[in-house]
């Protein structure tokens, strides 16, 4: 499984999802991908907060308010996949 992403704007990245070796299992694959999950989430939750304080500063309260209730999702769903890791951890 290869993936490749490309975000525009402010927040420029690209990422290679490859996992597709076969001397990794599943599980093994899944941990990498899920780390990987939790970081970028963790970026775009910065990268909606960091948009928020630009539309403060201008007086979009309604904007800045629900670009922080997409950071908490965000940020949830990130807790979601901790869970699947931690999970993947607990079996042998």
């Amino acid at each position: 499984m290869s993936h490749h992403c490309h975000h525009h704007g402010d927040h420029n990245h690209s990422c290679n999802h490859n996992v597709s070796s076969d001397t990794l299992s599943l599980e093994e694959k899944l941990t990498k991908l899920l780390d990987h999950w939790v970081q970028h989430n963790d970026d775009h939750a910065l990268n909606y907060r960091d948009w928020g304080s630009k539309a403060k500063v201008k007086g979009l309260d309604e904007v800045t308010r629900l670009l922080e209730e997409a950071a908490q999702m965000t940020e949830k769903i990130s807790e979601v996949f901790n869970a699947a890791a931690a999970t993947l951890k607990s079996n042998p």
